[in-house]
């Protein structure tokens, strides 16, 4: 019998629910494991009251060498169960990403990149015997080096105004009405924010894909992927956190599917040249093309080049020089008139890719 994973969530201990898993059952795993931050002492602040901080017995370990037992055994695992273009990310902070990095690279993971989360709103080194502690480190990497990992580049820049999404994330910690909490006490130390977990689903995976999160904690991953019109599989073993994310998740209601399409990334579609075009008869040397507003116009040669006034040229080269730019995407530049209305010269190569 088939074992059905699609938007479940299980009160179990990672290290033994993994192992039931099939091969190659998840497109993305996001893993926010015990960060063993080795506190000795109590925190407080300068008025002596106590930070409410991370000492919670899941997150102690007796040594390095438990810890590293420990992390080696859930990466393997998840090794095993993502699909063969799978990826995975790790969020830890200095005291274990370090550990967890070697880990990840010694198992045949191929990191594709570090992101740093800066906090926008960290918690102050009450001590001032260190710099304040203002992020965490997330890895992003594929299965393999040879994974044909997922990643809506086009997306990302359009969230981020059009620019290159950079590898370094500005993002609140979890506060307001966010943060769980029961009696005026948080329900979870460590629950992360949903806009960084937005972003990273948004950026590595696409609608309908199987995400896990195998130390769920108070349920965000599998919160923001409900909304995103993606499976989620959570495993969490704390039982009060378990409840806490299963009422949460109940009461998460989908983004209609209408808003859920994301921007197609210009290195999925097939690369053909406009000459291609020109040479198969799709489009005729001498046709008039012209800008969205008809301002522009511009003559193509039997080359694939095109010329406007004393400019000659690539559709992008034109385009660019015509609007003083670097560069222009000359497909989406240029219309023409097609029975009757107009549309971008785009809709020619779409129409070449579907007859091919």
């Amino acid at each position: 019998m088939k074992l059905d994973f699609k938007n479940k969530i299980i009160n179990g201990d990672s290290l033994k629910e993994l192992k039931k898993i099939p091969r190659e059952t998840f497109d993305l795993i996001f893993a926010d494991p015990p960060y063993n931050l080795q506190l000795k002492n109590k925190l407080t602040r300068p008025d002596l009251t106590n930070v409410d901080g991370v000492n919670d017995q899941w997150d102690q370990f007796e040594n390095f060498k438990k810890y590293d037992e420990f992390t080696y055994e859930w990466l393997i695992e998840c090794k095993r169960i993502l699909k063969k273009n799978g990826a995975i990310w790790v969020i830890g902070s200095y005291h274990n990403i370090f550990r967890v990095g070697t880990i990840i690279q010694n198992l045949g993971f191929w990191i594709l990149n570090d992101v740093i989360w800066n906090k926008k709103n960290p918690m102050p080194n009450f001590r001032g015997t260190r710099f304040t502690n203002a992020h965490e480190t997330l890895i992003w990497a594929s299965k393999s080096e040879k994974s044909k990992y997922t990643f809506n580049y086009q997306s990302l820049k359009c969230l981020n105004d059009d620019l290159q999404m950079r590898s370094n994330w500005e993002l609140p910690i979890c506060n307001g009405l966010e943060r769980l909490k029961k009696d005026g006490k948080k329900i979870h130390s460590t629950q992360k924010p949903e806009a960084l977990i937005h972003r990273i689903l948004l950026a590595t995976s696409n609608k309908k894909d199987l995400v896990l999160d195998p130390f769920l904690g108070s349920g965000t991953t599998a919160t923001v992927a409900k909304k995103l019109g993606r499976n989620y599989y959570g495993i969490e073993k704390e039982k009060v956190y378990f409840k806490a994310a299963e009422k949460r998740i109940k009461n998460t209601k989908p983004i209609e599917d209408d808003y859920l399409d994301t921007l197609e990334n210009n290195r999925s579609k097939p690369r053909i040249p406009f000459g291609s075009l020109v040479e198969l008869g799709i489009i005729k040397p001498g046709t008039t093309i012209f800008d969205n507003k008809k301002r522009i116009s511009a003559r193509i040669m039997a080359d694939g080049s095109i010329k406007h006034a004393q400019t000659e040229g690539s559709i992008h080269k034109v385009a660019a020089t015509i609007l003083g730019t670097e560069s222009c995407n000359g497909w989406t530049y240029w219309h023409f008139n097609f029975n009757g209305t107009v549309v971008p010269i785009d809709h020619l190569r779409k129409r070449l890719i579907s007859k091919s």
